[in-house]
This record gives C-alpha cells, sequence and structure tokens, in this order.
C-alpha cells in the first residue's frame, strides 16, 4: 500500500458521511504493527448504517472469516465484508485504499436501493 492511500485513508478516520433518509456511512482506520494478517499495517472498518443505527453494509479487517474451502490458518482472511447485520463476513480481496473505498461505496450505492425499495 502506498503512503499516499495509506495517508488518505487515516485522513478519514472517525468521518461520518451522511447518506440522505437517516443512512449513514462511518470510516474507522489507524495504523498497527504490520503483521503476516494485516502485512499494510492499517486496521480499518467502513460501515453503512440504517436510521434505527443497524449496520447494514461493512468492510473491516478486525477478525479473520475462515474461507469456504478450508480450515488452515492460511486460508483465514482478514478483509473481508459484511452484508448484511447478521453476516459473519466473505473474503474481500484487498488490494489498495483507492479500491477498497471505490468497492465499499459501490456496494453502499446498491444497499442503499435495496434496503429504501423495502
Amino acid at each position: 500500500m502506498g503512503k499516499r492511500g495509506l495517508a488518505t485513508l487515516l485522513d478519514l478516520h472517525q468521518q461520518i458521511i451522511d447518506q440522505g433518509d437517516g443512512y449513514w456511512v462511518k470510516i474507522e482506520a489507524w495504523e498497527i504493527e504490520i503483521s503476516v494478517a494485516v502485512p499494510y499495517g492499517i486496521r480499518y472498518s467502513l460501515t453503512l448504517h440504517n436510521p434505527k443505527g443497524v449496520r447494514i453494509l461493512g468492510f473491516d479487517n478486525a477478525h479473520s472469516v475462515r474461507s469456504k474451502s478450508g480450515h488452515s490458518a492460511r486460508k483465514l482472511a482478514y478483509d473481508h465484508k459484511h452484508r448484511n447485520s447478521r453476516d459473519p463476513g466473505i473474503r474481500y480481496d484487498f488490494k489498495d485504499v483507492h479500491g477498497l473505498l471505490s468497492d465499499f461505496f459501490i456496494d453502499v450505492d446498491k444497499v442503499l436501493k435495496l434496503d429504501k425499495e423495502k
């Protein structure tokens, strides 16, 4: 991850972004020690909440998610997304900060459209 991308994500830490009709996004990001699980040295959580404050979408690397294909420690993904409030998470292929933010807000738009149609 380039320093510019890292700085961009860190600059967004603690941001709450209004999405209209009571929906909102919260961005959290902070530096951590580089490890095998988090080789780029940043912990992040990007979440979309409904008007009741319930998380209805989230991208994060706060915990591991087991691969469907096995139980080996190498199959654990830390970068993942939650597709609703009860979803334990599915693997997300983190490439860089720009891609993360782009993918997250594309999914935000999709979820808002579906949620508002209910």
